[in-house]
């Protein structure tokens, strides 16, 4: 078995404490896992801090497979000319576009929040009570720096990309996901069931996908 090193990029206002019951799942078949904690926090960090914050944490390893939730998707793309990156997978992510910010985002995807918008029951309402009770313990401010600057790729890197959207997710509906990925990507995401964090409420379903995109993308290298 070829092994390789697994990046995962959390959220905004997240942690890397999100991948805590996917991380062991992905070690326990000999890979490598870097969960990643962004400076979400921190009002100096943009998108170019978010990159070197992975970069860094990532080390010089190869076949790297960068894996990115929801606000992530705009990280991800920003660390495939700095690392060996053999695959990104996108979970629940946005997927952005040359010239955008994050913040511009939302009204360029026609992209509306749910009314009224209750945190527990947009993110949380498939987790188990004391899961949820645990993710309110390791929710972060959420700096608006990030949001402010145009993503700074020209194009989407020429690297495998696969989006993996989630059925019930009451943030970024499926419906909406649909649309937005196969504009901007050019792909038909795949999907599953379950909410917007299924890294906390699927995780043997969600490493088991992640395992079968590396396999798959690298039965395809040769």
């Amino acid at each position: 078995m070829r092994v390789a090193t697994y990046v995962l990029i959390h959220g905004a206002g997240g942690a890397s404490w999100y991948w805590h019951l996917v991380a062991p799942r992905l070690t326990s078949l000999g890979h490598e896992v870097v969960a990643v904690d962004l400076p979400c926090d921190d009002d100096g960090a943009g998108l170019a801090e978010y990159a070197d914050c992975v970069v860094e944490a990532a080390g010089p390893g190869r076949g790297v497979i960068v894996v990115a939730q929801s606000l992530g998707g705009f990280t991800a793309p920003l660390v495939c000319d700095r690392l060996d990156v053999s695959l990104i997978v996108l979970v629940a992510a946005m997927v952005p576009r040359a010239g955008e910010s994050p913040g511009e985002w939302w009204t360029n995807t026609g992209h509306t929040f749910p009314d009224p918008f209750d945190p527990a029951e947009v993110f949380a309402h498939d987790l188990p009570e004391e899961l949820a009770e645990e993710l309110a313990t390791h929710v972060r401010r959420q700096s608006d720096t990030p949001f402010e600057k145009p993503w700074p790729l020209d194009a989407w890197p020429d690297v495998p990309t696969r989006f993996l959207l989630c059925r019930d997710d009451r943030f970024f509906p499926a419906d909406f996901q649909r649309r937005v990925v196969r504009q901007r990507l050019g792909i038909t995401p795949d999907e599953m069931d379950g909410g917007h964090l299924p890294a906390l409420a699927r995780p043997t379903e969600l490493a088991h996908r992640l395992e079968a995109y590396r396999i798959d993308v690298a039965g395809a290298d040769g």
